[in-house]
């Protein structure tokens, strides 16, 4: 029988899909313009150490590397990579995850490294705006020495910014849309006006300037230079990650659209820089951004503005891909549950509070910690690297072994990870400059994720099950023992097991030797995560009997998992069928009811404290049932919020140590108390 309670969102193209795709998917790739040139001339030792042979070549390499690693790689093969229309390396993952134990390893590494990437994007992209605001004469006074105010106005954006989230992410994308059909509107005439200038930056799409500018004696920083060139396409991860938010079709519609808006202010950023490469006014200038200055002083007020805007709507991009990141992480059992609320009807709009709030607080951090865009930009573009490098392993894995295209995979695997290993040694080179906070936070995420794994992995291997139907006949007993208080008509318990046949014995030892639990009808219900993000249905199993229900929800990865809700009408449709009886509930507001009461008993195991588990599993277990601690209950992850619920701590049944010798039983010595 399937179950519909949530519609899924069409996401075919329309005009306010394309607005909601600009202003969700491109905002961190749209803001590449901000940053890119100025690290680029910067790491050369400036505007008056550069000429135009560089700057045609270090253009070439913009251009040819959003070419390979976005148009071509994400655009045209990544995309086509989906799991029912989601995105992301942990949906890629769910595609390849039984053709080998090791791709485990990269998706952990890969999705830890996007999601420090996420903590960093809007960071460095709203300062680096903020601080355009010094290229104008008045709020450059205004600002004044240091980067006090740059901060404090940097905060206040953030803070706005993640406090709106709630609103869900195509309420946002509708706002951000239109605001960003005018940013790249504006990026490409801005750069057709520099370019009429100077066309000679037109030979940048020639791709033998790229690698003529590497060997180059101009080029002073030789390979290194990758790493600044690599900040264009930081934002293609983030697009496919967020591919469910807005569907295929509309980022196929609109990229040519912003790729041909940013190519064209690169180019025109450029021509700048070649025409006043002498300026000897310009060399005394700190952090100097060729995005800002080559624009005329009465238009730079609008483009800080519209930066801004643009910079706030890059963040937005990482946000909504790091919440879809984490739901699917949570569903591959890589994190503790956390509490995911679906803010409309459509399909993949989702909002994660606890991740919106560790967001905004490592946001805040970094742009306390750093205090500049320049310093930011350093620790920006290392973790993404890895995750495009093992994105291009995946994708390799899933050309070869899923779609059956060996040569392809081939090609790919070596010519995109070969170019991606270029750009992760290169970025290496900025570790000591900033690189090692998002190594630091990457590794962190990564530990997070080992954890959970391992534990669950020894849980599973110390965990016992038993056959449901040799205990059939002693829940019947306990059900019709007038003896026994009656704790509720309706006993829910939520199992694991796969099997039907089988059942945790943590379960029935709550029911039948733990306090005994009389009701009129047993269910036990476990929840099945498929890979599909959409699919609902379930499955029951009655054993012959009328008072006990095995229940098997099979919910898309996407999909809440409301037990209560779906119950309700479980209960309804097997009543309907006459499998479950009618049921006797005298007493309620809404009057006499064929369906009696319901109470959910959650069990939570505890670390046993001597047991045959060695010191680092039991680390790891003490660390993992902390961190779901602190991460938030069971209870609101099933949606029981408002239930009656028990809770039970049970230990972790592992086989004890074994005893050497048997213990005496001491009897004292008796005595002649009357004999002298």
């Amino acid at each position: 029988m399937d179950i519909n309670l949530n519609n899924a969102g069409k996401k075919g193209f329309s005009l306010s899909m394309f607005l909601v795709t600009i202003g969700i998917v491109y905002g961190d790739i749209g803001t590449s313009p901000l940053y890119v040139m100025k690290s680029i001339v910067a790491g050369n030792g400036g505007i008056g150490q550069v000429d135009e042979q560089f700057i045609v070549g270090a253009l070439s390499l913009v251009i040819w590397t959003v070419t390979l690693l976005t148009t071509v790689k994400y655009i045209l093969i990544a995309l086509k990579a989906d799991n029912h229309g989601e995105g992301g390396i942990f949906s890629l993952y769910a595609l390849v995850k039984n053709h080998g134990k090791w791709l485990i390893g990269l998706a952990m590494l890969g999705g830890a490294a996007l999601l420090a990437d996420g903590v960093l994007t809007p960071a460095v992209t709203v300062t680096t705006a903020v601080e355009g605001l010094r290229s104008i004469e008045v709020m450059n006074r205004f600002l004044g020495e240091g980067q006090g105010k740059v901060v404090i106005i940097t905060l206040i954006i953030i803070c706005v910014l993640f406090s709106v989230q709630h609103s869900g992410t195509r309420k946002i994308g509708k706002a951000f849309g239109p605001c960003m059909l005018i940013w790249f509107s504006f990026l490409g005439l801005a750069g057709m006006m520099l370019i009429m200038q100077h066309p000679a930056v037109l030979k940048a799409f020639n791709p033998a300037y790229a690698v003529q500018v590497l060997l180059s004696p101009h080029n002073k920083a030789g390979l290194m230079i990758l790493g600044s060139v690599f900040l264009a396409t930081t934002g293609a991860e983030a697009l496919y990650s967020d591919m469910g938010h807005v569907g295929r079709e509309n980022i196929y519609i609109s990229w040519p659209f912003v790729k041909a808006c940013l190519v064209l202010n690169y180019l025109g950023q450029g021509a700048w820089v070649i025409s006043n490469r002498n300026n000897e006014a310009l060399y005394g200038i700190e952090d100097l951004n060729p995005f800002f200055e080559m624009l005329p002083e009465m238009i730079r007020p609008v483009a800080v503005i519209l930066s801004t805007m643009a910079a706030v709507i890059a963040s937005q991009a990482l946000i909504t891909g790091s919440y879809t990141l984490v739901s699917e992480a949570i569903l591959l059992d890589l994190l503790p549950r956390l509490e995911i609320r679906y803010p409309s009807e459509t399909k993949g709009q989702i909002y994660l509070g606890a991740v919106n709030n560790l967001l905004w607080a490592g946001c805040s951090f970094v742009v306390l910690y750093f205090r500049s865009g320049h310093k930011i930009e350093a620790a920006y573009g290392l973790a993404i690297t890895v995750t495009m490098l093992l994105t291009t392993i995946l994708l390799s894995v899933y050309l070869r072994k899923i779609k059956g295209r060996k040569v392809l995979s081939w090609i790919m695997l070596a010519g995109f990870g070969l170019i991606e290993s270029v750009f992760f040694v290169s970025s290496l080179g900025k570790f000591l400059q900033g690189g090692y906070f998002t190594a630091i936070l990457t590794v962190v995420i990564l530990l997070l994720m080992i954890v959970w794994h391992r534990g669950t992995q020894i849980e599973q291997k110390y965990r016992t099950y038993l056959k449901i139907s040799d205990h059939i006949p002693s829940l019947g007993m306990l059900r019709d023992d007038e003896d026994v208080y009656t704790l509720t008509q309706n006993l829910v318990y939520l199992d694991n097991s796969k099997d039907t046949e089988y059942i945790d014995r943590d379960i029935l030892y709550s029911i039948l030797d733990k306090d005994p639990k009389r009701a009129h009808a047993y269910w036990f219900v476990s929840v099945n995560v498929l890979d599909e993000p959409d699919a609902m249905n379930y499955q029951v199993e009655t054993y012959g009997t009328d008072y006990i229900f095995r229940i098997r929800l099979n919910l898309g990865f996407k999909c809440s998992q409301r037990v209560n809700v779906y119950l309700r009408q479980i209960v309804d449709d097997l009543q309907e069928s006459g499998e479950l009886p009618e049921q006797d509930k005298k007493y309620s507001i809404y009057g006499k009811s064929t369906v009696g009461s319901f109470k959910f008993c959650m069990i939570k195991k505890s670390v046993p404290t001597k047991s045959e588990l060695s010191s680092a599993d039991e680390m790891i277990l003490n660390i993992k049932y902390a961190v779901r601690k602190i991460a938030g209950s069971r209870v609101k992850w099933y949606g029981l919020d408002n239930s009656s619920v028990i809770v039970e701590s049970v230990p972790m049944i592992v086989t004890p140590g074994r005893v050497e010798r048997p213990i005496p039983r001491y009897e004292p010595e008796k005595t002649n108390s009357g004999k002298q």
